[in-house]
């Protein structure tokens, strides 16, 4: 059985760890607050470019001519490259293991010389670099935090591999936002982009000023940096919110512990006075 000594340091470990703990929970429910208002207003604004880029691909689908930008380009599929985003940082539950476990699952289907990876956040980066797809890149050291213009450049860099040839498909996989206890592993296609089907037999009539070309030259740069930037705003309120029940479950674990030592501490404690006590008693009848 422990000493007194012992239970009593234990219960300072543990009350350090739920201070700790629960300094955590208070930061991560701070940077979900600000982390989910950005994702939240990103959402139309990334609803509405989706929008328009269907009502322009339609109408001229609708002309007869083929849409003039390369990210719409749909060739053979000989190399496939996967945008994982994680987590710099653990301590957020099974939130970076749930996405790493859906990637080895898109993966498994792959070679190392059919597929790649690039890797946003380290725990995905950490975890693949020891297997054998490759990383093209690797994009970490955000902290939680959202940098437009780290995510733009990404976003400049996946579409320059496509265009380029060095990738024929590009996939999305993050965690998607929805409630505090909720989050859902989304993956999507990020390029090539599919033209928007016409929904009925009408035929809308569009006039492009200057030219469908300069129109999408100008307007794609801004939807692939928004669909990036809505995917990692998505990903780091969702890696808050799991940080933040995490660090909440083990604060009160360790309340729970707390109350256990204690209890364990006041009966070794009382068994150490009683003995004593029989102890005294004992030698007072032995003098008479």
């Amino acid at each position: 059985m422990p000493s007194l000594r012992d239970i009593r340091r234990r219960i300072r470990s543990v009350r350090s760890t739920q201070q700790i703990t629960k300094a955590m929970e208070m930061v991560a429910a701070a940077k979900l607050r600000k982390a989910q208002s950005r994702a939240e207003s990103a959402r139309p604004y990334a609803t509405k470019m989706e929008l328009i880029l269907s009502n322009l691909s339609t109408a001229i689908a609708q002309a007869g001519a083929a849409v003039p930008h390369a990210c719409f380009e749909q060739r053979p599929v000989r190399k496939t490259t996967l945008v994982l985003v994680t987590s710099d940082r653990g301590l957020c539950g099974s939130f970076n293991a749930n996405l790493i476990r859906r990637a080895t699952l898109f993966l498994k289907d792959y070679t190392p010389a059919n597929a790649e990876l690039v890797c946003v956040g380290k725990r995905g980066f950490d975890w693949f670099k020891k297997r054998p797809i490759p990383i093209a890149a690797r994009h970490a050291d955000f902290g939680g935090n959202m940098d437009f213009g780290r995510v733009r450049r990404i976003a400049g860099e996946l579409t320059n591999r496509f265009v380029t040839g060095q990738t024929d498909a590009i996939y999305l996989l993050y965690a998607k936002f929805v409630t505090t206890s909720r989050s859902e592993i989304t993956l999507t296609r990020f390029l090539p982009i599919e033209a928007a089907p016409e929904s009925d037999g009408r035929r809308s009539d569009y006039i492009f000023e200057p030219d469908p070309a300069a129109i999408f030259a100008a307007l794609m740069p801004r939807y692939v940096t928004t669909r990036m930037q809505t995917a990692v705003a998505e990903s780091f309120a969702a890696e808050h919110a799991a940080r933040m029940i995490a660090m909440g479950g083990a604060t009160t674990s360790a309340g729970e512990m707390i109350d256990e030592l204690t209890l364990q501490f006041n009966k070794a404690r009382q068994a150490s006075i009683t003995k004593e006590l029989l102890d005294i008693v004992g030698g007072a009848e032995a003098l008479k």
